[in-house]
């Protein structure tokens, strides 16, 4: 079971300022690829609308926490890892780390939280939280408080 996910982005001119800084919302547009990714990769959808089986994952928190600014060009490894997975929700952390001539450099640059419930849909079609599904719980583990600072 996973605790923790990678992918690796390069900052695209288009995700920065003026002054070549990633701009500060594009972190949770990157948080967001992660998590899908990472879904991707357990071969599990993150959301499904499939009846029946209607799956969705909205945030109820979304936190990011800037130490050193990501510039146009720099390749960054994003970090999720599994801080915690409760019955109805599932909160993940996100570390941002420059690499260099494929070296994940040691320093965190960005750490975000994100929390998402577990939702379906009910007869109307309004958001009802419901237990995580057992086959997607199933491959959740939390990662060692010490991975992500705590």
């Amino acid at each position: 079971m996973p605790s923790e996910f990678r992918i690796t982005r390069t900052v695209e001119f288009s995700e920065t300022d003026m002054a070549g800084i990633m701009h500060f919302s594009n972190f949770f547009r990157w948080l967001e690829a992660g998590e899908a990714a990472f879904y991707r990769s357990l071969n599990r959808p993150l959301i499904s609308f499939v009846p029946g089986s209607i799956v969705g994952w909205p945030r109820v928190k979304a936190a990011c926490e800037y130490k050193a600014p990501l510039r146009f060009n720099d390749v960054i490894e994003v970090r999720l890892l599994i801080k915690e997975v409760r019955s109805k929700a599932v909160v993940y952390v996100f570390q941002f780390r420059k690499t260099e001539g494929g070296q994940v450099l040691p320093a965190i640059l960005a750490q975000g939280e994100i929390a998402a419930v577990c939702v379906t849909s009910d007869a109307q079609g309004k958001m009802v939280a419901q237990p995580i599904p057992p086959e997607i719980r199933a491959r959740l583990e939390v990662a060692p408080a010490a991975a992500y600072g705590e």
